[in-house]
């Protein structure tokens, strides 16, 4: 059921100015009195402003004696004039209460229809208001768009203008996911008093090296991001400002978009977001990027934090360095941090994917992820004692086990890392060669060598990626990889026992290159009797930020560097029978930028310019090559 009331009907602004301009040549050819005039231009200002923001309000019936309103397109103003679209929902007639944000750059209405089907309701029932907004220069609001400068402030304005509205108590809490988790970590690190809780889903942490330099590397999901999700409204909003604009459906596709040599030249980047061309130019961790991370600011955030992530989640390690980085700097409640990391992906809670399935116990509605985020609300904005503050702080769901469990901190207290040592007889190419994985350190054994084409990358096949095509994150079989001899292979023989890896996983590398720079990447996978070779964890490093994202070093033709490869984070029992597999290369495409090899900058040169590297693996006595897993034995 539908109640409609105080509803303005958009229309053209140029029909309001047209009809103050005549009202006020009336005025000036009239004898009226003046109070009569005074509530006819009193009529045309409302209808102005009302018209402009094209706001009305709705109601609907909750239940059988609950009516929700909610207010369309109120437009909030910033400090500096920027008016921000804005919805809100509330119960009729409620007492000032508590309320959820969520300001979002896809569309607040989008945000409200995709939330899980008992989200909202349920949090409005629990008697939360709720404020949906479109960030500056997206969709309904007013402003130019550039991604994550904003947020800080306005994101306190916001918090601002609800605790002065009749149905707020004055508590905020927020919500969302992605970008969304960003706009609630942003404004917290200036530590605002109303807010007293977030919950950040599959979410970012240091923009350079956990978000669009992982390894120093460029990622390029957020190309595809720029290209799917955010061009089509900066186009829609150039034409409605008049402008000549390509139609929607001529927008570059988005496997073009990743394909382009060099990045920074494509016409996307250069008419509509310069933004990203912004992100090329600062490929080192300079200061740039303090202002737009989260992790810039944990030591002045106190609001409890509930990260959620997935396994397969691209943000899996911005979840992880969140949780820990307050744990360990955050002051007071900041401290007061939950853990949440299921078998899902970026925007698949599910924990079902076409090449491996987890059970109906691995989605989020199975643990009632809802319920546990109310509980955390209630904890900490109503002060309900439910006794999740008192409960062990970290729940992740275990791969291969494929069980749910609690744990009393992130690392796991009792991890034991344990190295496991690359061999081969010189031919470690492809899953057909020699390459294994033993706990025995090697002694003197010949190298492995491949050659890199950047020109013919190894594909990106699953993973912790977000990219165009069917079937393109989790789980994914990673045999036809495995044929190519610029992929080095190294297998344990099949275990006899379960062997769990749970935590943060790490390749120390000993390696060489004929080139001034390239890139080592790494996967580690879990090996089935069946032959399946299922994609676990993946990470990357480009060999000239080998100590550190800062400043960039090159290297010696065929001289011997020790790289440290961040492989991420998993939670997985090898089972019997299974083997646990380490995949080396120097392409993981288009999940990562491919490297020219040259040693100049990636972002600026053509394809002309990419030459081929001839790299070189070492696994000796002086050069002991091993990953580094996370073992939990109990």
């Amino acid at each position: 059921m539908n109640l409609m009331t105080n509803r303005f009907e958009p229309c053209n602004k140029a029909v309001v100015l047209l009809c103050s301009y005549l009202c006020t040549i009336i005025l000036k050819q009239s004898n009226m009195k003046p109070k009569i005039w005074t509530l006819i231009l009193a009529f045309f200002a409302t209808f102005t402003v009302c018209t402009a923001q094209h706001t009305h309000t709705t109601a609907r019936m909750l239940g059988t004696d609950t009516v929700l309103i909610v207010e369309h397109n109120v437009m909030m103003p910033t400090a500096d004039g920027v008016r921000l679209a804005t919805d809100v929902y509330r119960l009729k007639d409620a007492h000032p209460g508590p309320t959820l944000v969520a300001r979002t750059p896809y569309g607040k209405e989008e945000f409200a229809r995709r939330s899980r089907p008992t989200d909202l309701e349920r949090f409005l029932k629990a008697g939360y208001n709720i404020v949906i907004q479109d960030v500056r220069g997206r969709y309904d609001s007013e402003g130019l768009f550039v991604p994550h400068v904003y947020e800080t402030a306005d994101g306190l304005d916001c918090f601002d203008w609800i605790t002065r509205q009749a149905w707020s108590n004055g508590l905020i809490g927020t919500m969302g996911g992605s970008y969304v988790g960003g706009t609630q970590w942003l404004p917290a690190r200036e530590n605002p008093a109303a807010l007293k809780a977030m919950i950040p889903e599959v979410t970012f942490s240091d923009m350079y090296e956990g978000n669009t330099h992982p390894g120093g590397v460029k990622v390029l999901h957020d190309l595809r991001w720029t290209a799917a999700s955010i061009l089509p409204d900066i186009v829609r909003r150039r034409e409605k400002a008049g402008e000549t604009t390509p139609q929607i459906h001529e927008l570059p596709d988005v496997a073009t978009v990743l394909d382009v040599l060099p990045p920074a030249s494509h016409p996307m980047i250069q008419k509509y977001t310069p933004f990203y061309k912004e992100w090329l130019n600062h490929p080192t961790a300079d200061t740039y990027w303090d202002s737009i991370s989260p992790n810039a600011g944990y030591s002045n955030i106190t609001a409890p934090a509930m990260n959620i992530s997935g396994w397969y989640d691209i943000f899996v390690w911005g979840t992880l360095q969140n949780y820990r980085g307050m744990k360990e700097s955050g002051r007071g409640n900041g401290r007061c941090q939950k853990l949440i990391i299921g078998p899902w992906a970026h925007g698949d809670f599910s924990g079902h994917f076409p090449e491996r399935d987890f059970g109906k116990q691995a989605s989020s509605q199975a643990i009632d992820l809802d319920g546990i985020k109310l509980r955390w609300y209630n904890r900490w904005m109503k002060g309900v004692p439910n006794g999740i503050d008192t409960e062990d702080p970290v729940l992740i769901f275990v791969m291969g086990a494929d069980e749910w469990r609690t744990e009393k901190d992130w690392p796991l207290p009792d991890t034991e890392y344990t190295a496991f040592y690359l061999h081969s007889d010189g031919a470690a190419n492809s899953s057909k060669g020699h390459g294994s994985l033993s706990l025995i350190p090697p002694t003197d054994e010949p190298a492995d060598t491949y050659v890199y084409d950047p020109m013919n990358p190894v594909p990106t096949i699953g993973g912790q990626v977000i990219l165009p095509g069917e079937n393109a994150w989790g789980p994914r079989d990673q045999q036809e990889v495995e044929e190519r001899k610029d992929v080095l292979v190294y297998t344990t023989p099949a275990l006899t026992e379960a062997v769990e890896v749970t935590g943060n996983v790490s390749l120390r590398l000993f390696i060489s290159s004929d080139a001034p720079d390239t890139d080592f990447s790494a996967k580690l996978v879990d090996v089935f009797p069946d032959g399946r070779a299922m994609i676990l964890t993946n990470g990357i490093l480009r060999a000239r930020y080998r100590n550190g994202f800062k400043q960039a070093a090159l290297m010696k033709e065929g001289e011997v560097y020790e790289l440290d490869i961040n492989l991420l984070a998993t939670a997985n029992v090898f089972l019997p029978g299974h083997r646990i597999r380490l995949e080396v290369a120097s392409s993981n495409f288009p999940q990562f930028a491919r490297n020219s090899n040259t040693g100049g900058n990636v972002a600026e040169e053509s394809a002309a310019q990419y030459r081929k590297a001839t790299n070189t693996i070492h696994h000796s006595e002086a050069h002991p090559s091993r990953l580094i897993l996370p073992i939990i034995k109990r």
